[in-house]
């Protein structure tokens, strides 16, 4: 697994949770990252994406709630997820188009 997404879990409407995807500097190096979501029955969705240089952008249903960044020393990025709903509920997964690579997914639930 060249991509690993971790930090997801369960939590109460209005919390926050942490996802964090790693891999190598090498896979990251000049890349675009993204996070995607799906939920039982529904289509994978894109939810937030960051260029190499830190420009960012973010699916109507999340933004002002959801921020994505990244650490390039430490091939890193982040989704930081606050005011979090049950419609959030979904496995997360990381991509980069940079050889085509997926994350494992990491599950989110929030109940209300």
């Amino acid at each position: 697994v060249q991509l690993q997404a971790s930090g997801g879990g369960l939590v109460q409407a209005g919390g926050s949770l942490r996802l964090s995807c790693a891999a190598s500097k090498i896979t990251f190096r000049l890349s675009n990252v993204e996070w995607y979501r799906q939920a039982p029955g529904k289509e994978r969705e894109l939810v937030a994406s960051i260029t190499w240089t830190g420009n960012t952008d973010y699916a109507a249903s999340v933004k002002g709630r959801f921020t994505i960044s990244r650490d390039n020393a430490k091939a890193t990025v982040d989704l930081q997820m606050n005011s979090l709903k049950p419609e959030d509920t979904a496995v997360y997964y990381c991509y980069t188009p940079r050889g085509d690579l997926w994350g494992q997914g990491t599950q989110v639930t929030v109940s209300s």
